[in-house]
C-alpha cells in the first residue's frame, strides 16, 4: 500500500481514535516544525517570505526540544484542525497577538481574525499573530492564514488527569466558575496546519527565536527613530513648508513629515496621484522639504479609485467586492503585485518620497470585503483578510529594498512573519492606559506599535501623552484631524520640547537597541515578565476576587497584571503616568535601580511609589548600566556625519555596552558593513570610575566623533 494512502487512512480514523502525537522536525537551530494532516500552501510564511537569520540563531544557546514536544496532539474533525497542548498548573502565557487591555492570556477564549480593535480582546485585533510563549520558556507559532479559535487554558477533558474536581457552590468556598484547565486547545478550519515549537530556555530565549526564524526585528533607518508630525488631511504643499519651517523656528525636532489624504487627487478609494492644485511640484516640493533635513511619508490605502491610471489593468486582477467603491487588488497575483508596487516606484519613490502610511488593511466588516467575497487567484477572502497587511507591507517595502534604501513607516494591520517588516501598527482608539498596554504585548508577538499623541482636551493630557511616544518605537504626533502642533498647549511647550530633544539626545541608544532586535532577536520594548528577577509573585500581582455577587455573579479571580510599565531596551525601566495621577506604584526587579534623571538610587527588588511631577515621566535604570546620548540636533544624523558622545553610567557596578554604528540608511549592513563599538566602565586602583570605548575596526563606519562621560551616581 502507498505511504500517501496509508497517511491518509490514519488521517480519516484519528476522529475515531482520539487525539494523535506530532512528529517534529528539526529545522533551525531551537526550532522544530510539526505537521498536522494536510497544510494548505497559502500561509502567513509563505505570503511574508521571510527567511531565517540563522547567524543569530546559531549564537543563542544550544537547546533541546520542549519537554512538550510528545504531550502536543492533533487530528482532523469536520474538516478542521484541532491542536492540543499541555498547559502545568503555574504556568502563564502571553502573547496571541496584539491584546490592548490583557497581558495574561491564560484563561480567555479568542478568535483570532484581523481587525479593528473593538475595546474588547476577544482576538479581532490589528495582529492577531497566532504566537505564544510560556512563562516555561517555550513558544509555539500556529502558521496558518485562517481565522483561528483559541481556548487558552479554557475547557477540561473529562479524561483529564489533572481535572478539578465537582464542588457544589451552595456550600463549598473553593468553588469557582473557572474550572482548573491544564490545556491550550486551538481550531483552525482547515485540513490540516504547520505547527512550529521555539525552544528557551527562557521566554525570552523562545522570543528571540521566533523573531530570528522570521528575518529579525525591524531595521529602521536612523532618520526613522527622530520625531515626526502627520500635517492635517487637506494641506498643501506650501502649509507642509511652512509648517516644517516653524518646527525650525521654534526650535523642534523633526525627522519626516506625514502627508495624509488630500495629497492625491481622490482618495476612500484612492488614485496614488498627486493632486495638482494642492501639490503641483511633487518633485520639487519632496527636494525642498528634504533640503530642510525632513523626509515626507504619504498616507494610502490600497483601494484602487476609477479614476487612476491602474484601475482598468487592476480590474480584472482585483476582488468580487469592493471597498469605498474602489477594487480591491489580488495582491496573491503576482501581475497585481507588479502594477501596484510600479505606480507607487515611478511616482512616489522615484521623486524622493520616503515611506508610507498604508490604513485600513485591518478591518471593519462593513466596508471591507465580506468573507463571502472571491479572489481571481483562488485565495479565500478570509485567508486575504488574515494577510493583507503584510502583503503591503511587503510590496512597498521591497521597492526601498530594490534600491538599497530603508524605509520606516506605518500600517494598520500585520500577522505572524511580518517581523522584519519596518512598520509600525497604529489604530483610531485613543485610550492612553490601553496604548500602553498594546505597547507591552507587541514584545511578545514579534510587531512593532506606537502609542501616538492625537488630541487632548487639556496639556496635563497631552504632556504624559507626549511622555509615552519618547520612549516608543515610533515618536509622532498625528494632527490629522485637530491640527495640533507639539506647542499648541503653551504652558508645557517647553517640557513638550524638552522632551523631543531627549528623544533626539537618545537616538544612539534607540538606534542600538533596533540593531540587537535585528541582529539578536531582541524586542526594544517589551514586558516585565522578560525581564530576569522580576517578581511575578509580588503583592502587587495578587490574585482578587470581586465578591458582589451582582457585578461578579460566578466569582470568577482575576489576575492583576503588570500592564502599566515595561522595558525600553537594554537598561530602562519606563513607568507612563496618566491624566490626573500625581503618584503612582513601581514594581522594581531584583538588582540594584537608579533613577533616570539624577542617578540617585531607587530601590531592589521592591514596590516603589514615585511622584515625579507633570514634568517627568518615571524612568528607572539597572545597576551598571550604560547609556550613549548625543547632542540635541533637530534633525538625525546624515549618512557619514559625525555626532559626539555623552555617555553616562549609572550606580555602583561596572558596566558595558555594545553601541552599534552603521551608515543609517542603506541595507548595507548585511554585507557586514557596520560596527560594534565595545563600552566599558570599571575603577581604578584608586575606586575611581573610568570609562572606555574601542576603536572602530578599520574599513567599518565611523560616525562617532568627540567622546564625554557623566558618572550619574557618585555616592
Amino acid at each position: 500500500m502507498k505511504k500517501s494512502l496509508i497517511l491518509g487512512l490514519f488521517a480519516s480514523l484519528l476522529p475515531l481514535i482520539g487525539q494523535a502525537q506530532i512528529d517534529w522536525q528539526p529545522i533551525e537551530p531551537g526550532v522544530w516544525k510539526g505537521v498536522v494532516g494536510t497544510p494548505e500552501k497559502y500561509s502567513l510564511l509563505s505570503v511574508a517570505e521571510c527567511s531565517p537569520l540563522k547567524e543569530g540563531l546559531l549564537r543563542l544557546p544550544n537547546a533541546d526540544i520542549p519537554p512538550i514536544s510528545d504531550k502536543i496532539t492533533g487530528n482532523i474533525q469536520d474538516g478542521k484542525t484541532a491542536l492540543c497542548f499541555p498547559l502545568e498548573k503555574e504556568e502563564q502565557i502571553y502573547g496571541f497577538g496584539l491584546n490592548f487591555k490583557t497581558v495574561h492570556q491564560r484563561g480567555r477564549i479568542l478568535e483570532l481574525h484581523v481587525d479593528h480593535y473593538h475595546e474588547r480582546d476577544d482576538g479581532r485585533t490589528h495582529a492577531p499573530v497566532p504566537f505564544y510563549v510560556s512563562s516555561s520558556g517555550y513558544g509555539v507559532l500556529i502558521n496558518s492564514a485562517r481565522y483561528i479559535k483559541v481556548y487558552a487554558g479554557s475547557g477540561i477533558r473529562k479524561d483529564s488527569p489533572n481535572a478539578d474536581i465537582a464542588r457544589d457552590r451552595n456550600t463549598d468556598k473553593k468553588w469557582t466558575a473557572k474550572a482548573y484547565s491544564d490545556a491550550v486547545s486551538i481550531l483552525i478550519p482547515a485540513e490540516g496546519v504547520e505547527i512550529y515549537l521555539f525552544a528557551g530556555p527562557t521566554p525570552m530565549d523562545a522570543i528571540r527565536r521566533y523573531n530570528l526564524f522570521c528575518g529579525g526585528g525591524a531595521m529602521p533607518p536612523r532618520w526613522g527613530l527622530g520625531f515626526t508630525q502627520r500635517t492635517q488631511s487637506l494641506f498643501s504643499a506650501e502649509q507642509v513648508k511652512k509648517e516644517t519651517d516653524e518646527f525650525e523656528r521654534r526650535g523642534y525636532p523633526l525627522d519626516f513629515m506625514g502627508l495624509e489624504p488630500g495629497w492625491q487627487s481622490k482618495a476612500y478609494p484612492c488614485t496614488f496621484e498627486w493632486d495638482k492644485n494642492r501639490y503641483p511640484a511633487p518633485a520639487t516640493f519632496i527636494k525642498e522639504m528634504k533640503d530642510k533635513g525632513v523626509r515626507v511619508n504619504l498616507w494610502t490605502n490600497p483601494y484602487v479609485s476609477p479614476s487612476s491610471s491602474i484601475y482598468k489593468a487592476l480590474y480584472p486582477l482585483s476582488c468580487s467586492h469592493t471597498v469605498w467603491c474602489g477594487i480591491v487588488p489580488d495582491f496573491n497575483n503576482e501581475e497585481a503585485r507588479t502594477i501596484w508596487k510600479d505606480k507607487l516606484e515611478k511616482e512616489h519613490f522615484n521623486i524622493g518620497v520616503s515611506g508610507y502610511k498604508i490604513d485600513e488593511v485591518d478591518g471593519g466588516d462593513r466596508h471591507l470585503w465580506p468573507d463571502v467575497a472571491t479572489f481571481p487567484s483562488g485565495v479565500t477572502a478570509e485567508q486575504m483578510r488574515q494577510t493583507y497587511g503584510l502583503w503591503v507591507q511587503k510590496i512597498s517595502y521591497d521597492i526601498y529594498k530594490k534600491h538599497n534604501q530603508r524605509t520606516y513607516g506605518l500600517v494598520r494591520g500585520s500577522n505572524a512573519g511580518g517581523n522584519s517588516l519596518p512598520y509600525v501598527i497604529y489604530n483610531d482608539y485613543y485610550n492612553h492606559r490601553d496604548f500602553i498596554t498594546a505597547l507591552i504585548n507587541s514584545g511578545f508577538i514579534g510587531i512593532l506599535w506606537t502609542p501616538e499623541v492625537r488630541r487632548s482636551d487639556n496639556s496635563e493630557d497631552w504632556l504624559r501623552r507626549f511622555q509615552s511616544v519618547v520612549f516608543s518605537p515610533m515618536a509622532m504626533l498625528n494632527a490629522w484631524s485637530k491640527g495640533l502642533k507639539p506647542w499648541s498647549f503653551p504652558d508645557v511647550a517647553e517640557q513638550v520640547k524638552e522632551l523631543m530633544l531627549l528623544r533626539m539626545r537618545m537616538i544612539p541608544y534607540w538606534y542600538t537597541e533596533f540593531a540587537r532586535y535585528h541582529f539578536d532577536g531582541i524586542p526594544p520594548f517589551r514586558a516585565m515578565n522578560l525581564e530576569p528577577g522580576f517578581n511575578t509573585e509580588q503583592t502587587i500581582i495578587e490574585e482578587i476576587k470581586v465578591t458582589d455577587l451582582e457585578k461578579n455573579p460566578y466569582l470568577e479571580a482575576v489576575s492583576q497584571e503588570i500592564k502599566d510599565q515595561y522595558m525600553a531596551g537594554e537598561y530602562l525601566l519606563v513607568a507612563p503616568m496618566f491624566y490626573g495621577e500625581k503618584k503612582r506604584k513601581v514594581v522594581l526587579p531584583k538588582g540594584n535601580w537608579y533613577d533616570f534623571y539624577t542617578g540617585d538610587y531607587a530601590g531592589n527588588g521592591e514596590i516603589i511609589t514615585v511622584t515625579p511631577g507633570l514634568d517627568k515621566i518615571p524612568v528607572f535604570v539597572k545597576d551598571g548600566a550604560i547609556i550613549p546620548f548625543m547632542n540635541p540636533m533637530l534633525h538625525t544624523p546624515k549618512s557619514g556625519e559625525k555626532f559626539d558622545l555623552e555617555i553616562r553610567h549609572y550606580g555602583k557596578a561596572d558596566g558595558s555596552y555594545r553601541l552599534y554604528d552603521d551608515d543609517g540608511e542603506t541595507f548595507d549592513y548585511e554585507k557586514g558593513e557596520y560596527s560594534w563599538r565595545e563600552i566599558k566602565v570599571n575603577r581604578d586602583k584608586n575606586g575611581k570610575l573610568k570609562g572606555y570605548i574601542s576603536k572602530a575596526e578599520k574599513g567599518k563606519p565611523d560616525n562617532i566623533g568627540k567622546v564625554t562621560w557623566k558618572f550619574m551616581t557618585l555616592k
